[in-house]
This record gives structure tokens, sequence and C-alpha cells, in this order.
């Protein structure tokens, strides 16, 4: 295995998970989602934490249901 790393990749990397960790940290604060856990976690590696905080913390994928006082609440209960 090559032992050399350049020193550009260490800093992209860097840069990436810094990002990443500021990024979580922030959003989990505004949320109320254990935040120093999040910016932790998204210290270690890239991009799983990313992935599994906005799908199964932030539930970005869940359908939303319509409102009551929505125009198309009476269209799907018909």
């Amino acid at each position: 295995m090559n032992k050399d790393i350049s020193l550009i990749t260490i800093i992209v990397v860097v840069v990436i998970l810094l990002t990443q960790s500021i990024y979580l940290f922030m959003n989990a604060r505004k949320h109320s989602h254990n935040y120093w856990f999040w910016g932790i976690v998204g210290l270690i590696q890239a991009p799983m934490p990313t992935l599994f905080y906005l799908i199964f913390v932030r539930k970005i994928f869940q359908r939303n249901k319509p409102k009551k006082g929505d125009s198309h609440y009476d269209d799907c209960y018909d």
C-alpha cells in the first residue's frame, strides 16, 4: 500500500469533515436533536452521518399529510 498521502488530500478531507460536523451541529441545535452527538459523529466519517441525520432524525422523505384546512383535504377522503 502506498503510505504517502498528499497534503492536499488531507486538507480536503479535514474541510469536508469540519463542514459536515458544523452543519450537523447547527441544524440539530436548531431542531433540538442531541446537537453535541451529531457534531461529534460528523467528525468521524462522511457522508453517512449526514444521510442518517436527514433520513432518520429529520425524516425528510416522510410524506406530508393534508391538513384539515387545506383545500385538498376533502378530496382525499371522498
